[in-house]
């Protein structure tokens, strides 16, 4: 979860994950089914994820060295203006519950940053059970309308992605300490409250780097069901990387039905490879608290196997 900047000027950078020391994940209230207990999202990823996104964003160190920038401005931390749409849990209404099959849906994130004294909290906020992000709405969206709505000093835009799981799970989280609205609305789009990331400021976030890990807190089971076709990349060393979601940030006219041969567009780093099966069983990939995620050069995103991983039905 966490991967496009727009700057004020309009231009989107590519951003795949931030340097935090805390990643705490929220539901969006009364828009979960007993599938989605959390966060159904990157999730991300997400992944969130994050996914994650959020597909899985977030990451306090990656695995080898690559370019960085500023993890926000030293400015005083900023409030919601008068004319932003954020609303309490009990005030917003006109979302529909998340939905239980996740395979393909789209979803979009902004992540509004505030900078406080040392401190900076970025705050995830998903379309996921609210809309589909919808895409004029999205297209006219910039940097500078989430800060004047929200009232911070900076902001990332992460979408539009689709997810590639079938199913998410992820124990509840304690609310936020600092009084972030569980909804908010940027430029018309209705969005939930899904995670926040604490950094210090000036800390180094990943920057346009494919192919390098990034160490994600979350503790979510993303769920393959049997017949589901799944994505791999296979790094030299062996670790495998399952997609959890794909990105139209970058490659607009991706689909679902055209990952089987993403391969032949793909540019892999040497001794990297993909490959695709077929599941006769449930995958379970278990982050027991921490997710390895990568990006490939078109931004989609995958989370490494473990020993934690299962198969067959969740207990």
């Amino acid at each position: 979860m966490c991967d496009t900047v727009r700057k004020p000027s309009g231009r989107r950078q590519l951003i795949r994950r931030l340097g935090v020391s805390e990643f705490h994940f929220y539901n969006a209230p009364d828009r979960t089914d007993t599938v989605m207990r959390s966060n159904a999202i990157l999730l991300s990823a997400v992944a969130i994820a994050a996914l994650a996104m959020i597909t899985g964003c977030g990451s306090a160190a990656s695995s080898s060295a690559g370019s960085s920038t500023s993890a926000g401005s030293s400015t005083s931390a900023g409030t919601a203006s008068s004319s932003s749409a954020a609303s309490s849990s009990a005030a917003s209404s006109s979302g529909s519950a998340a939905p239980q099959n996740l395979s393909d849906v789209r979803y979009c994130e902004v992540i509004p940053a505030v900078t406080e004294g040392d401190t900076v909290t970025s705050t995830v906020y998903n379309t996921l059970g609210y809309n589909n992000c919808p895409e004029r709405q999205w297209k006219d969206l910039t940097e500078d309308i989430v800060n004047q709505e929200y009232g911070s000093q900076s902001a990332q835009l992460n979408g539009p992605r689709h997810w590639v799981i079938d199913q998410a799970q992820q124990p509840a989280a304690p609310a936020p300490t600092d009084g972030a609205a569980a909804t908010f609305t940027f430029g018309g789009i209705e969005m939930g409250l899904r995670a926040q990331l604490t950094s210090a400021v000036g800390a180094p976030v990943v920057g346009d780097q494919y192919y390098v890990v990034n160490t994600v807190k979350r503790d979510t089971v993303w769920i393959y069901l049997p017949g589901t076709t799944i994505y791999e990349l296979t790094d030299p060393d062996g670790n495998v990387y399952v997609m959890q979601s794909y990105s139209t940030q970058l490659n607009p006219a991706l689909t679902l039905q055209e990952l089987p041969t993403l391969a032949q567009t793909l540019t892999l780093p040497t001794g990297w490879t993909f490959s695709t099966q077929t599941l006769t069983d449930q995958l379970n990939l278990v982050t027991g608290g921490t997710a390895y995620v990568i990006n490939d050069n078109f931004v989609n995103s995958y989370q490494q196997r473990t020993s934690k991983d299962t198969t067959g039905p969740m207990s």
